[in-house]
């Protein structure tokens, strides 16, 4: 008995000891590193945090940013969304470029750097109202639009905007990259598993795998810096979880924009159909936090501090290196039950575990220096915002 139990940790350690010395994991060892247990469970979270102290040091970073939810209407339903509204529906909402534009300025005077844009995908192929609206309004579609009020934005105030639009053509990738000074798509997984009906992506057409990896790749010829990453608890496997991650890590090989990863964990939200689907446990988070690190050694993972409350302390265990984008003013609008923990806090609990807190851009430290991937009109913002790390300059970050 006891040699059936070390076998496995044996296998573990030797995975890790590879990892450490260069070598990534390879798919079916990092299958087998999803069901860690014991003392193999803690040596993965050991060895995820050295690898990164070696390839991000000990600063862990955050963007202060205004979210500007432009509109919540969507062409998909997923399962979990809360966030989605109809026309006509309590809470249903698309914000003028002037309402816009006063989130922006008022996150502006506390401090942000960053416009978060978030928008439903293509509520214009579903609902005639809305594109009558816009066509009204003299666009064509709601990436137009929303090329439109980034662009106001970035004029306007001192913001630099980040979109998060959905699936995009090439085309609209280089349409909105002069507004943007980066952009952003969760993969959230490969999984053609789950648009099956009854399943979490059923009758959501922007969240078929393939096409979502279309518009990775298309920001990457585009040279855009990129968010992206996966989402943990919707009914995908372990494994599915790793192939997600090494999908991300092909995009990134071939054309080196994806500026981040994000593991984020799925919350039930009441009033969805998921509403009583269990959320991932810490286990299961930290150990997709440190097999993405091993995977990814030299990428910036994320994971979110608002949806672990109690919790979020560990994700410094398992080998993250930021917090993603924290806001002073409005609240996390995909999320609305999980409120931003209070910079100060997240400050503190960095020290307490060795690390300096840094405000960033939302365009992080890599690719600032990088005039292909900084579109011209915003290079002078960014410039004056960053010292020579790439980070917020001391002097100008927000109040802690």
């Amino acid at each position: 008995m006891v040699g059936v139990r070390s076998g496995p940790g044996l296998k573990v350690r030797r995975v890790l000891d590879r990892a450490l010395a260069g070598v990534p994991p390879g798919r079916e060892e990092a299958y087998a590193l999803c069901y860690a247990e014991g003392p193999d469970f803690w040596a993965l979270l050991e060895a995820a945090g050295r690898l990164r102290d070696r390839c991000k040091g000990r600063v862990v970073t955050f963007s202060r940013k205004v979210f500007i939810p432009l509109t919540n209407l969507c062409r998909d339903r997923c399962a979990y969304c809360a966030f989605v509204r109809a026309p006509g529906e309590p809470g249903a909402r698309t914000l003028s470029p002037e309402e816009a534009l006063a989130l922006a300025r008022a996150g502006e005077r506390v401090g942000c750097k960053e416009a978060l844009f978030s928008l439903g995908d293509r509520p214009e192929a579903r609902y005639p109202a809305y594109r009558a609206w816009l066509a009204g309004e003299g666009y064509g579609s709601t990436l137009e639009y929303l090329r439109a009020v980034c662009a106001l934005v970035a004029e306007r105030t001192k913001l630099l905007p980040h979109a998060n639009p959905g699936v995009m053509t090439e085309a609209e990738v280089a349409a909105l990259k002069p507004y943007n000074v980066s952009m952003g798509l969760m993969l959230e997984t490969v999984s053609e598993r789950l648009l099956r009906p009854g399943l979490v992506h059923h009758r959501c057409p922007d969240k078929v795998p393939r096409v979502r990896l279309r518009t990775i790749a298309a920001a990457g010829r585009q040279q855009v810096a990129f968010t992206t990453g996966i989402l943990v608890g919707i009914g995908e496997t372990a494994e599915e979880r790793v192939d997600s991650l090494f999908a991300i890590r092909e995009l990134q090989q071939a054309y080196g924009h994806i500026q981040e990863v994000i593991i984020q964990n799925f919350r039930p939200k009441a009033g969805t159909p998921m509403a009583d689907h269990p959320a991932p446990g810490l286990g299961t988070m930290l150990r997709t936090i440190a097999i993405a690190r091993l995977i990814l050694p030299e990428m910036n993972i994320q994971a979110p501090p608002n949806l672990a409350p109690a919790d979020y302390r560990a994700y410094l265990w398992a080998g993250i290196n930021d917090w993603g984008g924290i806001s002073p003013l409005t609240p996390d609008f995909i999320n609305p039950e999980a409120p931003w923990p209070k910079v100060r806090e997240l400050k503190e609990v960095c020290r307490a575990e060795g690390f300096q807190l840094r405000e960033r851009l939302a365009v992080y430290p890599e690719y600032v220096g990088r005039p292909e991937f900084i579109p011209e009109g915003l290079r002078a913002k960014v410039l004056a915002f960053t010292d020579g790390s790439g980070l917020v300059r001391p002097e100008l970050e927000g109040p802690y």
